[in-house]
């Protein structure tokens, strides 16, 4: 197997209200250090302490994962491969071998649904080099199109943000092998990628489709939909937030409560890649637009296609049109209008965490269980794959060793959400206040092209728009002095009576 160096510490601790028997200081910091026993020469006495330490000892040994062990993993997207990967490497390390299944249907190679993820298949650089320096190196080929700024269109101007430093650039990438009607590709799709790497890890790709669970006394059982079953020490739950599966693990007798979801849209437009290199650029063009029920829309240039992805109040396809239809929208298309689309659905997002995403031997990981809001999915489910695994591999599969080593990390990525929340209030009331545009507009445009002009708003729009950073950073960064004070002074100057005749619309690029 491959080996790799050391994991980098990714998530800093907190202090939180938590579950009852959680541990009240967790990090993930404590996923990477080896689990601590106690002596059970210690626990003579049964009705002592150190008999009940014992005890407890001897439970968690028998919740270990051992040469041998069987586990499953439902879902072969990028939580339940990148989970596949962490928990083989590191269980290599301490020269245990396991037999793990990971319960994939799809091959994604093929265009169309039996490819796609529902995803608009955007991954920011900060994510790159995290999984580089994790040995998840991904090739150039399996990256469609590099972006390197965003344009922003409003009924009031648009302009272009640049990358702030030029460190944050992001990676368009098809996560099948590209929509519906598409020619057949050469390249790997990003999912493809890492069931590859998780099966070069010793993984075994099981093309079966999960139709049931059962609880019994030594795990689980599976149910396939070809009426085979297998047992499992421990399941891993990864098949995303669109899986009627999630609906029967409510069944089960956890305390599991899959989690809020939104509707949203997305679309595939076939322009060619030399359209597409003169329309939009190396540009994702982001709406923000006074459309009821709308919360963000943006343009993704990749290869031969423009992805649209609307996230919003239950979108419906009166919505999808309103939003094609705008004038901002138009504009952006050759010859003013939209083609007719490749392909079209309208997947569900998570919105809100599962309520306990563990139970004994079994643990929700990827949007399953908890994702960033609106943005970065494929990053929820790096993170949340990752201390799931070194949980198993370090801790143990039982209940309490999910509520005290893998929630932790849940709860850090819900506490942020909290004001990701606010933010994006914020944000729904700059689209509905066109003096509050106008003054977001000049802001920008100024720092956009003005030298030495630091990027304050740019740099909390590209990162609203991309997850590169956590909503807590972003929020505080609107709290500086600096910040507010150029944003009250553009409220007032941006909405000053203009000079001439006309109050023509302002663009910088």
């Amino acid at each position: 197997m491959k080996k790799s160096g050391q994991d980098p510490d990714l998530i800093a601790s907190t202090q939180d209200q938590e579950p009852a028997g959680a541990a009240p200081d967790a990090s993930l910091d404590s996923l990477f250090t080896n689990a601590s026993t106690w002596g059970l020469e210690q626990g003579r006495n049964s009705g002592s302490p150190d008999a009940e330490a014992a005890r407890d000892s001897a439970a968690s040994a028998a919740s270990k994962l051992t040469d041998g062990s069987r586990i499953a993993v439902i879902g072969g997207g990028p939580a339940g491969s990148l989970f596949s990967y962490f928990l083989l490497k590191t269980l290599d390390l301490v020269d245990t071998q396991v037999e793990l299944d990971i319960y994939e249907p799809r091959l994604f190679t093929h265009s169309g649904p039996s490819g796609c993820n529902h995803c608009g298949g955007v991954v920011s650089e900060s994510l790159v080099q995290i999984l580089g320096a994790e040995g998840v190196l991904i090739p150039e080929e399996v990256v469609e199109r590099g972006i390197d700024s965003y344009k922003m269109h409003m009924d009031v101007g648009a302009v272009r943000i640049d990358t702030p430093l030029h460190e944050k650039r992001i990676a368009a990438v098809y996560r099948g092998n590209g929509p519906r009607n598409s020619p057949p590709a050469m390249t790997t799709g990003f999912d493809r990628y890492l069931l590859q790497l998780a099966t070069e890890y010793g993984a075994n790709w099981q093309r079966q489709m999960v139709t049931d669970l059962q609880r019994h006394e030594q795990g689980w059982r599976l149910h396939c939909a070809d009426n085979t079953a297998a047992d499992y020490d421990l399941v891993v739950i990864a098949c995303g937030i669109n899986s009627a599966l999630l609906i029967q693990t409510e069944k089960l007798g956890i305390k599991f409560h899959r989690p809020a979801t939104l509707k949203t849209f997305i679309a595939e437009f076939k322009l060619g890649k030399q359209l597409i290199e003169t329309t939009f650029g190396t540009s994702m063009h982001v709406f923000l637009l006074d459309l009821p029920k709308l919360e963000f829309a943006a343009l993704i240039p990749k290869g031969d296609y423009v992805t649209l992805c609307m996230l919003g109040d239950e979108i419906d396809e009166e919505l999808v049109n309103r939003f094609l239809n705008s004038p901002e929208v138009r504009e952006c298309f050759p010859e003013n209008r939209a083609p007719v689309n490749a392909c079209h659905c309208f997947p569900r997002i998570n919105v809100g965490p599962a309520r306990q995403p563990y139970a004994e031997g079994m643990v929700f990981i990827g949007d399953s269980g908890v994702a960033r809001l609106y943005k970065d999915g494929i990053g929820s489910a790096y993170r949340t794959a990752k201390a799931a695994a070194m949980t198993c591999a370090l801790h143990g599969i039982s209940e309490s060793d999910f509520k005290q080593h893998y929630w932790p990390a849940c709860r850090l990525i819900t506490r942020d959400n909290t004001i990701g929340k606010l933010i994006f209030m914020v944000c729904t009331v700059i689209q509905k206040l066109k003096f509050t545009r106008r003054a977001v507009l000049r802001m920008v445009v100024l720092e956009q092209t003005l030298e030495g002009r630091k990027p304050r708003m740019s740099s909390v729009l590209w990162d609203v728009f991309t997850g590169s950073a956590p909503y807590t950073d972003v929020l505080l960064r609107t709290m500086h002095p600096a910040f507010l004070g150029h944003l009250c002074w553009n409220l007032v100057v941006a909405n000053l009576p203009p000079i001439h005749a006309a109050d023509k619309k302002v663009t910088a690029t």
